[in-house]
């Protein structure tokens, strides 16, 4: 079975997008192959490693990409993370793609104490693996 592409899209693929990615490649990487990229490359975020590491996947050695316009035109599916990259996402000529926008909050622009920040984090991380599971679960 060919496993089927998905390309996880955000503004800077720092925090979200690597969410998203290091989810579906820990709950279905037998049936996917995940990639994501961001209209910039952000860097990494260290709370989004921090947080993903308690949730048990690994997501350290992840780089921050730019959108790669092959693989947008191989890609089975392209699931934008946030309103900005949905928004302005290039013109996709690829007509077995199925394009979805998933929005999350941005937990780079959220405020307050470091406790209230993670929370933030920890907050967007598991409504990513709630969407994550489900996408699995629904076997596309």
């Amino acid at each position: 079975m060919d496993k089927k592409l998905v390309y996880f899209l955000c503004t800077g693929n720092s925090c979200r997008s690597q969410m998203a990615d290091g989810f579906l490649r820990t709950l279905g990487s037998d049936k996917y192959e995940v990639k994501s990229a961001g209209l910039e490359a952000h860097g990494l975020n260290p709370r989004a490693v921090v947080v993903m590491k308690e949730a048990a996947v690994d997501i350290s050695e992840h780089t921050s990409d730019v959108i790669d316009p092959e693989i947008l035109q191989k890609a089975d599916y392209i699931i934008t993370l946030c309103g900005h990259a949905n928004d302005n996402c290039p013109v996709v000529r690829n007509d077995k793609a199925e394009r979805w926008h998933w929005g999350f909050d941005d937990p780079a622009k959220a405020t307050g104490t470091e406790i209230e920040i993670m929370a933030k984090f920890c907050e967007v991380r598991d409504s990513i693996k709630n969407r994550i599971e489900q996408f699995v679960k629904e076997g596309r």
